[in-house]
């Protein structure tokens, strides 16, 4: 998708509707619940609306599923769908071949399972190997896991420095990893500033360094094209309830390469992971496979809903989607510059489109009580320290005029809270 040609636009709400009217993905806005409201809606990246056809799904899963087959649902599907909506999951968004990712707990349990595991089995493998890196700027929970395996296992954290308007680079990586490391734990996409990392370089990086690598997809699943088996991907985690849908506290998702899944213990040791289900046996015995990651009993209704977004992903292609979100946060920086700049607002956000995944941060000393005002003009930002206002920009369910409406909004409310201080 490519921008309006700037000789033919006028103003920022001509290059608005000229972008919605060329946009190959615009149909697919009416799918969604809400989507035909004046709400201006800033936070996908945080929870993704719910598709109409789920509401559907949800009904029928409760009259005819849960209602009608009761606990033969479990021989007859449900024991089974957290490997098949992995494998829809790992086709769709992850560029993963079957057999490699499973719908299982939340994304910090899940993390925690992996990160724990990769480590004990480096530090088998190599009792030197007793660091794990992270950076400083990754989201609380990974930094939180990070500390605490370290201290449980009797390791340490290697921090790495990351600039909060950007991410870790290979430069930055390459210093930090050596024949002390066991692991390294990186987002994808960071939280903060959406710096969208080399994710093939560095693993090569890890994988040189002797280590393993765990990647955090939760801001790019469903927005940003990855390749996790091309790229050699070890560990990933990542959650569904933001660019797929799949509601509030939907289950996450955890991928591992083949090559790691029998190698690799994991440490919630529960029933659902045992190689016979239902043996109910004296002693634990790991099941092959995605199965021994799995602990207690699938949260099936929990994964229902991200089937929609799945089918929708398939249909449309992930390619399609990151071409409408390059478009949709290259508009919005443009729009930035034109009415926020002026005001003292700054882009704390890659302009580089290549290094950008699909949420733009503005940032203003101001913006706690920004974000406040517009919640309350429903238009939906969400805030984070220092002084960011995020706008997250779904592609399949976001236009640009919604966009240019919010970011004018934006500006509004910092002229307001400046006219107040």
């Amino acid at each position: 998708m490519t921008s309006a040609d700037p000789l033919a636009v006028k103003t920022l709400a001509d290059e608005a509707s000229a972008l919605d009217a060329a946009d190959p993905l615009r149909d697919r806005r009416d799918l969604f619940v809400g989507a035909e409201t004046s709400l201006v809606y800033f936070d996908g990246n945080s929870l993704g609306r719910p598709l109409q056809a789920t509401a559907g799904r949800l009904a029928r899963f409760v009259q005819e599923e849960w209602g009608g087959r009761l606990i033969r649902g479990w021989d007859e599907s449900w024991m089974q769908l957290p490997f098949d909506i992995g494998d829809a999951l790992g086709r769709t968004a992850l560029g993963a071949a079957p057999g490699q990712t499973v719908i299982g707990d939340s994304t910090t349990v899940l993390l925690y399972k992996l990160v724990r595991a990769a480590f004990d089995a480096a530090v088998a493998a190599d009792p030197a190997r007793v660091e794990i890196v992270v950076d400083r700027d990754n989201f609380p929970t990974d930094r939180y896991i990070v500390e605490g395996i370290a201290a449980e296992r009797g390791g340490r954290v290697r921090w790495v420095e990351a600039p909060l308007d950007a991410g870790v680079d290979a430069d930055a990586l390459r210093s930090a990893v050596g024949p002390a490391t066991a692991v390294v734990v990186l987002s994808h996409v960071a939280y903060r500033s959406g710096y969208l990392a080399d994710a093939a370089a560095l693993t090569r990086i890890a994988h040189d360094a002797g280590a393993l690598i765990v990647w955090d997809l939760c801001h790019s699943a469903g927005s940003v094209p990855v390749q996790a088996d091309a790229w050699e991907f070890d560990l990933a985690v990542g959650c569904t309830y933001k660019y797929l849908n799949g509601g509030p506290g939907s289950p996450a998702f955890a991928y591992l390469a083949t090559r790691l899944q029998d190698r690799l213990a994991q440490p919630i040791q529960g029933w659902m992971g045992a190689d016979d289900v239902f043996a109910m046996g004296p002693a634990y015995r790991p099941a092959h496979g995605m199965r021994r990651f799995l602990s207690g009993t699938p949260p099936i209704v929990g994964m229902l809903a991200m089937q929609d977004t799945l089918a929708l992903l398939d249909e449309v292609g992930i390619e399609a989607v990151r071409d409408k979100s390059v478009a949709l946060t290259s508009f919005a920086v443009r729009v930035a510059d034109a009415q926020l700049a002026p005001l003292g607002v700054t882009v704390a956000s890659p302009r580089d489109p290549s290094a950008r995944g699909g949420h733009v941060t503005l940032s203003h000393p101001a913006m706690r009580a920004v974000t406040a005002r517009l919640w309350t003009q429903d238009v939906i930002p969400d805030y984070r320290d220092p002084g960011g206002l995020r706008i997250g920009l779904s592609p399949l369910s976001t236009s640009f005029a919604e966009t240019l409406a919010g970011l004018e909004s934006v500006a509004v409310a910092v002229s307001a809270a400046q006219a107040e201080a």
